[in-house]
């Protein structure tokens, strides 16, 4: 691994870039410490989504035990019944 002050990294920038490019690891120090590593970018994987696939599993909430009444059908579809 090999590591550069501020200063270096700063004045050599576009060396560093094509060193971490070719697989070395670039590591920036400040007084001796290190406060950044260099990684290469890569693209986000992507997954595929599908609707309905939860893998976690699911549980009613309490209420939901019995039918919904004349009343509450009217109240949740706002009157379009």
């Amino acid at each position: 691994m090999r590591s550069y002050n501020v200063h270096e990294a700063k004045t050599n920038l576009s060396r560093l870039l094509k060193e971490m490019a070719g697989g070395e690891q670039v590591v920036i120090m400040r007084d001796g410490k290190p406060v950044a590593e260099l990684v290469p970018y890569r693209e986000p994987r992507r997954k595929k989504r599908r609707l309905g696939f939860d893998t976690a599993p699911f549980e009613m909430p309490e209420g939901w035990e019995r039918p919904m009444t004349d009343e509450e059908v009217d109240a949740f579809l706002g009157g379009r019944l």
